[in-house]
């Protein structure tokens, strides 16, 4: 009869605390602890699946129960060791949590305790997911758990140590278990493919790893799954083909094509990918799994066990082209598709929709790098690293004008003049005709003739009244640059003096340059000086002429005159309205 098959996870459970990685804290502490006499009472452990809680239990049970021990190297070979390595010693009690939650359950063992143990030295209860238990199963543990007798020892174990009470945690030695990194568990699938007379790949042993996500247990629970269908060899490539996974290069080769604008191929193999039985969710699960990579690798990261992947699978060339925030953006939008797929009314259509718009990741940019970069230039336009060259060098209607422009431009490209023998005449040079006119072209000049265009810029600027009353000014004067707007119009030269600030923006506008602008009024003396500025200005506006009429009080008596005498009058003269025939 063929002995019966025995999973990885079981066969390779270590049977003393030499065999038992990545917890060098727990084994140094509890040998340390046996060595020396000092055993509590009670033990909390807790940390993550399939990392060694449970078998640390044990582990600790047969030091203390071993016939040669107390010892941190049990025998493993007494009937002590032996019953208690199958699960069949009467003295190491093995309880679950989950299925013994009620207070009935902790009352039984509480009448147990009462017995000392029958052929080992402690009496040892190990109490898996501990924190399933009730709360009135905590409170009737609590004093069975501070003053047990002698020959008790409790062994707690939990993934979830915040759902243990305070009451409980403060009572036992709490000890935290670690993740197992990358390298301890290749090394173990390792020993366990040698232990089977199977061949496997590194890249192959490095997936199981990362897909464990640091549990032992989970690691070659996967390794046994993926033995069953490799033969003797375990590779990458029958993996995906087996387990249906989209694979680090599968999404490279999307992504590449995508951002280089090629997004009918990278329709085609997201096509392919479906196809080949892979479905929505580890197609994106892979590509944020690929951003991810792609972002710690961005940002210095070099260890393979954070990165996940080798350091020759990533694509150097998708690297140089997206930055940072392109390649934490789309990070960020794989991880929402995820969440919204499951409502979603094709999963394939939102991931061939996230496909296409990777096409857009090389440009994209968030507002606060926008803001960055506009922080940057400022700081080297006033530092003087960044030069700021004008577009325009006109500045009045005339210069600005396409026949202008023509003019400049003939100095510098002229026509060739053909004469004959006779007609020896020498013209002036080009060259010097522009070395004259170059400065005047690049000068500054303000003139009334600028004003159109000022107002056309203010009105862009939705300055529509100060563009309006800039027609009041009435001339302009320059002294050491500074230019001088003039105008007799009160009401002019108060709305354009709140808009010194915008006028001097519209003229950067029109002319590109920056001038510096004086307001002023000048009141012209007329007939009109006896009347206020406000109503010299209605004048302007509607036309006519002002007339002050002059009236005492006597006249306003001799004017007045009341309502119903006026009624009255107007009666008399028959201006009444005439009676209606009907009446």
């Amino acid at each position: 009869m063929a002995a019966a098959y025995e999973v990885t996870a079981t066969r390779k459970r270590p049977q003393d605390f030499d065999r038992l990685v990545g917890q060098d804290f727990v084994v140094s502490t509890l040998e340390n602890a046996i060595k020396a006499g000092r055993i509590a009472h009670a033990y909390l452990f807790s940390g993550p699946r399939g990392v060694g809680k449970t078998s640390s239990a044990r582990l600790l049970a047969k030091a203390l129960n071993c016939e040669h021990g107390p010892t941190p190297h049990p025998c493993g070979e007494c009937d002590s060791c032996r019953s208690i390595a199958q699960g069949k010693s009467v003295d190491v009690i093995e309880i679950d949590g989950a299925s013994n939650t009620s207070v009935n359950d902790v009352r039984a063992i509480k009448e147990e305790v009462m017995y000392p143990p029958q052929s080992s030295r402690y009496k040892i209860y190990i109490i898996d997911e501990v924190h399933m238990l009730s709360t009135s199963a905590f409170n009737a543990l609590l004093k069975t758990i501070e003053e047990p007798p002698e020959y008790i020892i409790f062994i707690f174990a939990t993934t979830e140590l915040q759902k243990v009470p305070a009451t409980i945690r403060s009572r036992c030695q709490q000890f935290r278990f670690n993740l197992i990194s990358q390298d301890l568990i290749i090394e173990c699938l390792k020993s366990a493919a040698a232990d089977l007379g199977m061949k496997a790949d590194e890249d192959a042993l490095f997936w199981i790893a990362r897909e464990s996500t640091g549990s032992m247990r989970d690691a070659y629970t996967l390794f046994d799954q993926v033995a069953s269908f490799s033969e003797d060899h375990i590779t990458l490539e029958k993996i995906r083909e087996k387990l249906s996974i989209a694979g680090f290069g599968a999404i490279t080769d999307i992504v590449r094509k995508a951002i280089t604008g090629n997004t009918e191929a990278a329709i085609e193999a997201l096509s392919e990918l479906f196809a080949s039985g892979v479905s929505a969710d580890q197609i994106i699960k892979d590509a944020a799994d690929f951003f991810r990579t792609l972002m710690l690798y961005k940002n210095g990261v070099k260890r393979t066990d954070i990165l996940g992947s080798a350091l020759s699978d990533i694509p150097e060339d998708i690297v140089s082209i997206l930055s940072d925030e392109q390649i934490e953006a789309a990070l960020k939008a794989f991880l929402n598709l995820y969440r919204d797929v499951r409502y979603s009314l094709s999963p394939r259509f939102e991931i061939e929709l996230m496909i296409l718009r990777l096409s857009a990741l090389p440009s994209l940019s968030s507002p606060e790098s926008l803001v960055r970069k506009l922080e940057e230039m400022k700081k080297g336009v006033a530092e003087g690293s960044v030069v700021v060259k004008s577009s325009k060098k006109a500045i009045s209607i005339e210069e600005a004008s396409p026949t202008a422009e023509k003019k400049k431009e003939e100095p510098l490209k002229p026509e060739p003049v053909v004469q004959t023998a006779a007609e020896v005449v020498q013209p002036e040079p080009v060259e010097e005709v522009a070395e004259e006119e170059e400065p005047i072209e690049d000068s500054f000049s303000l003139t009334l003739q600028s004003l159109p265009a000022i107002a056309e810029a203010l009105r862009k600027m939705g300055r529509a009244t100060a563009a309006r009353y800039l027609s009041s000014i009435e001339k302009i004067e320059e002294n050491d640059g500074v230019y001088t707007l003039i105008t007799s119009k009160p009401l002019a030269y108060n709305t354009l003096k709140n808009d010194e600030k915008n006028i001097g923006k519209a003229i950067a506008s029109a002319f590109g340059e920056s001038p510096v602008l004086k307001l002023r009024l000048e009141e012209k003396e007329s007939g009109d000086a006896l009347f206020s500025p406000q109503m010299k200005e209605l004048k302007a506006f509607f036309g006519g002429n002002l007339i002050k009429k002059e009236t005492d009080e006597k006249e306003k008596e001799e004017n007045y005159v009341p309502k119903h005498e006026s009624i009255r009058n107007d009666e008399d003269d028959g201006l009444s309205p005439e009676p209606d025939e009907d009446n």
